[in-house]
């Protein structure tokens, strides 16, 4: 009976979220490990379709880089980064279309759909979701100057239109969508998971950004843990970008988090997704985790 009520207790809490969350869009960068193991994958599966039948539209962006980095290796080309981007030449923009728009985002469409609920999979380039640029690198060196590094078929959002996403959503549909963009010359890009989950988020103006990560969130430093930041400003968040507090594959989340706030999302939240049913932890229950990022 304890055992009964605690399970009933559990769900109580969870109803005043419900009620907040009821109706809204609530966009969640799926990658890291939950992408990799497989018990996490069907954790986050569950998660997204609890959101869906308790009334959350939820939309998903998903990344790929480990299985980019596999299939690349497989034709004997190594994977180097700057500041956290994938240095792409067409080879490999070529390869990465392949394996998140062939391959990923496929299974994630088919897990969805076997615990019953209706996704989609999309690309960027349907129905004109993404148009894309070029991306630079940014880099500082030791002085904090700042400098642009050409990195090949990196993509930047130019714009996005939502119009496939409100007519899915609305419709009862998870969109789940591959961070690949098209440019004004008809080339793919691939673009960072992150900054279209950020811009996609933005343009839905979703109540929540949710970024999955394989860290339970920001450090001032990452060897002590009781440096953790709970809650991090933008203008705190720009700064330690500069200085180098933040850092490395950080950056573009940081980065993400800024777009998504500057263009309407309610609040973004880091957290780790290595840790099972991480998301509705963090919506649907009073602890919360992760590193929150407001105005």
């Amino acid at each position: 009976m304890l055992d009964a009520e605690k399970k009933a207790g559990t769900l109580i809490e969870a109803l005043p979220y419900i009620q907040e969350f009821y109706g809204k869009t609530i966009v969640i960068k799926y990658g890291g490990n939950a992408m990799i193991n497989e018990e996490l994958k069907q954790k986050v599966m569950e998660d997204v379709s609890l959101l869906k039948y308790v009334g959350i539209r939820p939309v998903i962006v998903h990344g790929g880089g480990p299985d980019i980095t596999h299939f690349l290796k497989k034709v004997g080309k190594q994977s180097a980064f700057v500041s956290g981007l994938r240095v792409t030449d067409e080879e490999t923009v070529e390869i990465a279309e392949m394996v998140l728009d062939g391959k990923v985002n496929s299974d994630i469409v088919n897990m969805l759909n076997c615990r019953g609920v209706k996704a989609v999979g999309l690309s960027g380039k349907d129905a004109g979701l993404i148009k894309a640029s070029k991306k630079l690198a940014t880099v500082y060196d030791e002085a904090g100057q700042q400098a642009n590094v050409d990195i090949g078929y990196v993509g930047q959002v130019a714009s996005i239109d939502t119009s496939i996403l409100d007519t899915l959503l609305d419709n009862g549909y998870i969109p789940v969508i591959a961070p690949i963009g098209v440019g004004d010359d008809g080339e793919s890009y691939n673009i960072n998971a992150d900054y279209v989950a950020a811009e996609i988020a933005g343009a839905l103006k979703a109540e929540k950004l949710l970024l999955l990560t394989d860290t339970e969130g920001v450090y001032k430093d990452f060897e002590d843990k009781d440096t953790f930041i709970s809650t991090l400003t933008v203008a705190e968040a720009k700064d330690y970008i500069k200085t180098g507090i933040i850092s490395g594959g950080m950056i573009p989340k940081i980065e993400a988090c800024l777009k998504s706030i500057e263009s309407g999302t309610n609040k973004v939240h880091i957290i780790d997704g290595r840790q099972p049913h991480s998301i509705i932890l963090e919506l649907l229950t009073s602890s919360g985790i992760g590193t929150q990022v407001i105005k």
